[in-house]
C-alpha cells in the first residue's frame, strides 16, 4: 500500500494514503465486527473511505480497532490518541501521544456561500479578495480540526473556534484558539496542501 503523503513529527504519525482501484481492501479482513451496523448503509465510496483508514491504522498499530464513543473514534486498546479524516479519494490518520486533530477539504468556492455560518465578520479583515477561497478553506478546516480535540454539541465552530490572522506564506504555526464562559485553550495549527485539498493539524 503505497503512502501518499508522511506529515509526521516528533509527537504523532500522520499518514494520508490516495485511493487507487488497484488497492485491495477486505471488508472482512479491515472493518471491526463493532461497526458493521454503523456502515451497512453507507455508499460505497464512504465505505472506501472507512477501509482505507482502517488499512492504514494495521501498517501503524496492527493490533488495534478504531472503535466510537457516540461519534468520535478512540483506539481499542486505548494506548494513545486518534483522528481521522477522509475526503475521497483521500484518507488519512493521526496516531499521537497528545490529543490530535486531523482534517482534509478541497478547496471549493462554494465556501463562500456559508462563510457565515462559521466566521463572524470581524473575523475575515486581514483576508485578501483574490484569495477568499483558499483562506476560508484553511479556517474551516483549522475548526474542524479544532473540534475533534475539543468538542461538545452545545458549541459552534462560529462562536467556541477562532483562527488569529495568518499569511500563506506561515502555514505551519497558525495560532488558533478553543474557548467557552470557563476555558480558553490556545493551540497551533500546521496547513499542508496538495492535489487542490488543504490538510489541517492541530496538536495539544
Amino acid at each position: 500500500m503505497p503512502l501518499y503523503r508522511d506529515f509526521s513529527d516528533d509527537t504523532a504519525t500522520i499518514l494520508v494514503w490516495k485511493y487507487d482501484e488497484n488497492d485491495e481492501l477486505n471488508i472482512d479482513e479491515l472493518l471491526e465486527p463493532e461497526n458493521a451496523e454503523k456502515v451497512k448503509d453507507y455508499h460505497p465510496k464512504k465505505l472506501l473511505e472507512v477501509l482505507m483508514v482502517r488499512k492504514l491504522l494495521k501498517s501503524i498499530k496492527p493490533n488495534s480497532k478504531i472503535l466510537y464513543k457516540e461519534r468520535e473514534p478512540f483506539l481499542s486498546p486505548k494506548d494513545a490518541e486518534i483522528s481521522i479524516t477522509h475526503s475521497y479519494p483521500f484518507a488519512a490518520i493521526a496516531i499521537s501521544k497528545n490529543k490530535i486533530g486531523i482534517d482534509i477539504e478541497k478547496f471549493n468556492p462554494k465556501i463562500l456561500r456559508v462563510i457565515d455560518k462559521f466566521t463572524y465578520e470581524d473575523e475575515r479583515g486581514f483576508i485578501p479578495f483574490d484569495t477568499e477561497v483558499v483562506f476560508y478553506t484553511i479556517i474551516w478546516s483549522v475548526k474542524e480540526s479544532m473540534y475533534k480535540i475539543h468538542h461538545s454539541k452545545h458549541w459552534s465552530l462560529k462562536k467556541h473556534y477562532e483562527v488569529r490572522p495568518f499569511e500563506l506564506k506561515h502555514l505551519h504555526s497558525i495560532k488558533c484558539r478553543v474557548h467557552d464562559d470557563q476555558i480558553s485553550d490556545e493551540l497551533k495549527a500546521r496547513v499542508e496542501f496538495f492535489d487542490e485539498y488543504c490538510f489541517t493539524i492541530v496538536e495539544e
